[in-house]
């Protein structure tokens, strides 16, 4: 049977649709993940090369035990990262962020310029890794200003210490906008949007404030993590919430507008240590991270809109070159492992109908 084939081009997006399903294949400009956890050591080298197979570029966080302070840090941590990537992958570039603590001074800003793009701040005690993190922001606004001097992005973990969890990114959020009415140049992120509210307010303020946004927090709510059975693989920081809140962070992704761009929060912790009494927080995402956006996007029949979502919106925010890569994925169904490298991973055991294909079907 002869089969007959329409080529559809959107926005630098190549779809290719055939008869035979398993000819369908879908190729776009390669992507970046804005906010990724690689951890260390062993773990480090079990899951790095998860989001180096389907990013070119990822912004790595600095929240590791010790943490990355200072541009001495950051090059010993970029090695580590690299040594771990396998040679299949060695597209991969991590860019690379430091952790602002109430310790940071203004030598540690300049001290990782032309090393890392970013500072990361955590507010004390909000998520893994983040105790002894900043209480007093007004004392760190020397380092706020020597960030905006020199051109570093800041990237704000938004919650608030102290108040009820379904409440802390709203809480946060009269922070956000104190930051950017005393520092108008500099660029801000507030990292992986939970809230409607938080939508709005990045809507709202000017263009120098961009968020990122997850797959997981695209498609849970509190019900997915404890409305039934409690689920730890769903538990994580921010916390996932009410139905309004999912369908506003969705109408985001899928809207088109460049102040939102795709950031995992890909967040490995080994299966023990989340299938316990006290539970770690993070959703590990990296293995089916592109598969699932394509699968979420043609739900919606939003397809076109992937492309800037991942690759466009982001680099531009961070002022980067767009890559000029191409990645391929292919329409065939795949079960996602139940297990990698000793962590549970988003969507274990289901199947999704997209897959990254293999170097040599590239």
């Amino acid at each position: 049977m002869k089969l007959l084939t329409l080529r559809v081009l959107t926005c630098g997006l190549a779809l290719f649709f055939a008869a035979d399903i398993h000819s369908t294949t879908l190729q776009i400009r390669a992507p970046d993940d804005f906010h990724v956890h690689l951890r260390q050591g062993e773990l480090l080298r079990g899951v790095v090369n998860e989001t180096a197979s389907q990013f070119k570029r990822a912004l790595v966080m600095p929240n590791t035990n010790p943490p990355i302070r200072n541009g001495n840090d950051v090059s010993k941590y970029r090695t580590e990262i690299l040594a771990a990537v396998d040679p299949q992958n060695a597209h991969f570039q991590p860019l690379m962020t430091f952790k602002i603590t109430p310790e940071t001074t203004v030598e540690d800003v300049y001290s990782i310029v032309g090393l890392a793009v970013a500072g990361k701040l955590y507010p004390d005690g909000v998520t893994t890794n983040s105790h002894g993190g900043v209480t007093d922001f007004h004392a760190l606004y020397p380092v706020f200003g020597a960030m905006q001097k020199l051109g570093i992005i800041l990237c704000l973990h938004g919650e608030k210490p102290g108040e009820f969890c379904m409440d802390r990114e709203e809480k946060f959020l009269a922070t956000l906008v104190q930051l950017v009415a005393d520092f108008p140049d500099l660029k801000m992120v507030l990292e992986h949007v939970s809230t409607k509210a938080a939508v709005e307010i990045v809507e709202s303020l000017p263009a120098n404030v961009g968020a990122t946004i997850t797959l997981h927090h695209m498609e849970l709510t509190l019900d997915d993590v404890v409305g039934s059975m409690n689920q730890p693989h769903h538990f994580c920081k921010p916390i996932p919430k009410r139905y309004e809140d999912r369908d506003a962070i969705l109408r985001a992704a899928l809207s088109g507008n460049p102040k939102f761009f795709f950031g995992s929060d890909s967040a490995p912790h080994l299966r023990h240590t989340k299938e316990c009494a006290e539970g770690c927080a993070g959703v590990f995402t990296a293995p089916v991270a592109l598969p699932a956006l394509v699968a979420l996007f043609e739900k919606h029949n939003q397809l076109e809109k992937l492309e800037d979502f991942v690759s466009t919106f982001g680099a531009q925010f961070y002022g980067l070159s767009l890559n000029q890569e191409k990645i391929t994925l292919v329409q065939e169904e795949w079960t996602v492992p139940k297990v990698v490298a000793g962590v549970v991973p988003y969507q274990a055991g289901r199947q999704l109908p997209w897959k990254v294909a293999s170097p040599s079907a590239q």
